[in-house]
């Protein structure tokens, strides 16, 4: 049995050069061109072969002018007729393609499509154009092999809309994704389309990283929320507390320490001390011996904050004996002002009071573990989803928070035991707000940043997968990009964001690339591991859909005038609550 059925409608032209996945073919007529369209599946005959075809997709369509040598007869009154060779211009029609795939029979005479090239086509093999009832045959077998128990639905083909797209499920986390997509591009919509799949799992594990209330009203998810200013005294089992005392030593240090101080380096040694000192101390009193002797100053060990600032105010001012028999200031004398300084406003503001005036029980020893499995917990109703709300945290400190709790996961699906740990995945999504991309990065970014790169190189080996999310993928951590197997690309207007998404792909794919700025909302170019071909593809609505951020102005505009409570929004500004 023949896979296609091709005849001169068909027919795009012949193959002229090959090199490894791309293919030079000659068009012979304009009629012939027009068959032809970025993005278009197209099938390469292979000599002697009518069981076997090649699939490529079309990157480029171009004219190019030519001199072509014409023979022509020139006659004149005084002298005979002669012939004579003259240039004349004409057009050379040729279409660029990137071989993607070979489509078969097996020897159960079943049809297959697999991604692998078993060999190249032959110079002057024909091309054809994949439509009509060919495409549909192919773009049905990809449908149907695609659709298996670890697959997920994401869409439908752009080029046949009949036809399911699906995504390996396995191989979207295993390898990390990334979403990108300019301002109303429709990523939203697609995190929510995978998340709406994911919660139909009986024990799936995600957790979305919210950095403006996007997600707070999926009702399949468990929301939690850092609390802010007007919250620290309240009882609600939905906010998480993260006592300073989670941060790792780089962290506590990038919050308070300014490394350009000439006594940056006294600053680091004796706040290090005194943290040593105190988490040691709370270890003897609880008789935690085992710990007491392995623990180290990263170590998650509660102590108190107040004691670390009684004891560098000590430092700060103290006074020894003297030679003379008079005293002198101590060797730290008034290194630690400006340090203390910084120290204290952050202890006492209440924005920071979700790290620093956490309630009693959050310093408990054993808080630790209950917060841990709030987090990654998922065999309760609506435990396979988390959403944290991170909108609350002030930006200066944002980086450090989102990186801590990244860590945490990280850290304990490391030393959890190999045969009870469950994989689980981060949905990052504003990424660039505390990944950045930046020369010069200040040290509370760099700590996020070391997080998620480890993450991102090894996390793989512990069940901790990634999907970055980001508007401006240029501004984004290209270690941390560069390490995501599976690019979803919805439209992107902006160049610099554009050539970030290229260096992502194959540069055999350069040509599909170029279609990012004329995506539709929700169109994406997907391409990697989870899918089995290049695709442009349209994704699917969830059925609950994410709080948008877009507003139609001239369409509010148009509306009968309405002046807001000014005077309620002041004093919600002044309590920090829109309630």
């Amino acid at each position: 049995m023949a896979i296609f059925t091709f005849d001169a409608s068909h027919r795009l032209g012949n193959v002229r050069a090959v090199d490894t996945r791309k293919v030079n073919v000659q068009v012979n007529s304009d009629e012939d061109l027009r068959k032809a369209r970025v993005g278009q599946l197209v099938a390469l005959s292979l000599p002697g072969a009518i069981e076997e075809w090649l699939i490529g997709i079309i990157d480029k369509v171009i004219k190019t002018p030519v001199l072509e040598e014409q023979s022509m007869t020139v006659a004149s009154d005084a002298e005979e007729a002669q012939e004579t060779t003259l240039p004349r211009e004409c057009v050379l029609n040729t279409v660029q393609l990137t071989l993607v795939g070979t489509i078969c029979l097996t020897t159960e005479n079943k049809t297959r499509f697999s991604r692998s090239l078993v060999q190249v086509p032959e110079i002057d093999g024909a091309c054809y154009v994949l439509r009509d009832a060919q495409l549909q045959s192919f773009m049905s077998l990809l449908s149907f092999e695609g659709a298996t128990e670890h697959s997920l639905e994401i869409g439908r083909y752009t080029i046949d809309e009949n036809a399911k797209s699906y995504l390996d499920g396995n191989k979207l986390f295993q390898r990390h994704a990334s979403l990108l997509g300019s301002t109303g591009s429709g990523k939203s919509w697609t995190v929510a389309s995978i998340l709406e799949q994911a919660a139909k799992l009986p024990s799936s594990n995600l957790i979305v990283f919210d950095l403006h209330g996007e997600y707070r009203e999926l009702t399949y998810a468990r929301h939690l929320r850092i609390p802010g200013p007007e919250e620290l005294g309240k009882a609600d089992s939905s906010l998480l507390f993260l006592p300073y005392w989670l941060l790792n030593a780089e962290e506590l240090q990038a919050m308070f320490i300014d490394r350009s101080e000439f006594s940056a380096h006294n600053q680091v040694m004796a706040f290090q001390d005194t943290v040593v000192a105190e988490k040691k101390r709370t270890l003897q009193n609880l008789k935690k011996t085992d710990v007491l002797n392995a623990f180290t100053l990263d170590s998650p060990i509660p102590f108190g904050i107040s004691n670390v600032l009684k004891e560098l105010e000590r430092l700060n001012t103290e006074m020894v004996p003297g030679s003379s028999g008079k005293d002198k200031q101590g060797p730290f004398y008034g290194q630690f002002s400006r340090l203390l300084v910084r120290l204290s406003s952050k202890v006492s503001d209440k924005r920071y009071g979700f790290l620093f005036q956490a309630p009693e029980s959050a310093h408990d020893y054993n808080s630790m573990a209950e917060m841990v499995m709030r987090l990654m917990d998922f065999s309760i109703e609506k435990a396979q989803i988390k959403v944290i709300d991170f909108s609350e945290v002030p930006a200066d400190i944002l980086p450090v928070i989102v990186g801590l709790v990244a860590r945490l996961i990280y850290q304990v699906q490391f030393w959890t035991d190999r045969s009870k740990r469950r994989p689980m995945a981060l949905v990052c999504d504003e990424a660039h707000l505390y990944l950045p991309k930046k020369d010069g990065k200040n040290p509370v970014e760099q700590r996020a940043i070391e997080n998620f790169e480890k993450i991102a190189k090894e996390g793989r080996k512990y069940g901790v997968a990634l999907l970055i999310i980001s508007q401006r993928p240029s501004d984004v951590s290209s270690t941390i990009l560069s390490q995501c197997n599976n690019v979803i690309a919805l439209r992107l207007t902006n160049g610099d964001d554009q050539a970030t998404v290229k260096r992502l792909m194959p540069e055999s794919l350069e040509g599909l690339m170029d279609t990012l700025p004329i995506l539709d909302i929700g169109e994406a170019l997907v391409v990697g591991d989870a899918v089995l071909l290049p695709s442009r593809i349209r994704i699917h609505v969830p059925n609950e859909k994410p709080l948008s951020a877009t507003i139609n102005f001239w369409d509010e505009w148009n509306k009968k005038p309405e002046t807001p409570d000014f005077v309620k929004a002041v004093e919600n500004m002044r309590r920090q609550n829109r309630s």
